[in-house]
């Protein structure tokens, strides 16, 4: 029996490439061991069957943005059987797709909803460097009827920590004797101040939901799952 080498190894020898081209094989999802897809290029074979795709190419590993409908009380996580099954971006899931992902515009613990995970440098910044002008759109679930003042108050007037909050837009999406519904449209206030704005004005929050960044809409991607960003999606 063959001693154990490494895949990168294996791979550079079938390949006549390099060793870090042969680790770029394989972390690209192109080998397959023994009929099943290896993306540790450190994978120990001895005599299985070791295949490269023949559609295997050597282009950046690009970084890549997830999109996830994260649950009221859930952290902000994505694995692979949470994907959306109706995901249209086309991209295959690696595992380092799930590896240093940073949630540049985080929720409440207690908020559903829109969250961006991202290892894109330029998506990052751009969420943390232009939070101030790009729109989030929220539903918040408020206990009874709501007042035209308590909505006023809401848009402008309230303090944050002893500092003026700036005029937002809010409006009444539903209303009925045991609960309304709320719609915020932010941008330079952070959606963990939403509880405390309805508090200020005597609401009791029952649910908050962020459904939307930017140009980027949460739309009907099922809660707890999540799918790519895709290139024509700008926030």
């Amino acid at each position: 029996m063959t001693e154990p080498v490494r895949l990168a190894k294996r791979v550079a020898e079938i390949k006549g490439c390099s060793r870090r081209e042969a680790e770029q094989y394989i972390e690209g999802g192109w080998v397959r061991v023994a009929g099943t897809v290896v993306e540790e290029p450190q994978f120990r074979v001895q005599e299985q069957a070791v295949e490269i795709d023949s559609s295997a190419n050597l282009m950046a590993l690009l970084p890549i943005t997830i999109l996830l409908h994260k649950l009221a009380g859930a952290q902000p996580v994505a694995t692979a059987n949470q994907r959306a099954s109706d995901d249209p971006s086309g991209i295959r899931a690696l595992r380092k797709h799930f590896n240093h992902l940073v949630a540049p515009a985080p929720l409440p613990p207690e908020a559903s909803g829109l969250v961006v995970l991202s290892q894109d440098g330029r998506i990052l910044r751009k969420l943390t460097e232009d939070a101030g002008i790009i729109e989030q759109e929220l539903i918040a679930q408020v206990q009874g009827e709501v007042t035209p003042q308590q909505v006023q108050r809401l848009c402008h007037g309230l303090t944050f920590r002893g500092e003026p909050l700036p005029p937002i837009k809010v409006s009444v999406n539903s209303a009925s004797d045991a609960e309304s519904r709320l719609r915020f449209a932010i941008k330079a206030i952070r959606p963990e101040q939403v509880p405390g704005m309805c508090d200020a004005v005597g609401l009791k929050l029952l649910a908050l939901k962020r459904i939307r960044i930017g140009r980027v809409p949460l739309g009907q991607l099922p809660p707890g799952q999540w799918r790519y960003l895709m290139a024509h999606e700008k926030f």
